[in-house]
């Protein structure tokens, strides 16, 4: 899975927005907090939840059952507004 082409990523410092292009049905952006900015970083090359969920195990410490809760939402998020290749 990837992030489609049809959205564009951008970290403005604080947060991190993944914008429509206008080429998707959903129109407007997406914004995250530390933790999906990481997701969605890795989103940005063909991947796995569990490539993910590994990198993040090797990023922060905590349990893996949680990160994975939050990567398979955030997936989950993004996938529901066609954010999502694969």
């Amino acid at each position: 899975m990837k992030l489609s082409d049809k959205f564009l990523s951008h970290d403005d410092g604080n947060e991190k927005l993944v914008v429509s292009t206008g080429a998707s049905k959903f129109s407007g952006m997406a914004r995250g907090n530390e933790t999906a900015g990481f997701i969605i970083t890795c989103l940005e090359q063909e991947t796995t939840e569990d490539e993910i969920v590994a990198k993040m195990l090797a990023k922060y410490d905590a349990p893996e059952e949680l990160i994975r809760r939050d990567v398979q939402k955030i997936v989950g998020q993004l996938r529901q507004i066609g954010a999502i290749d694969g």
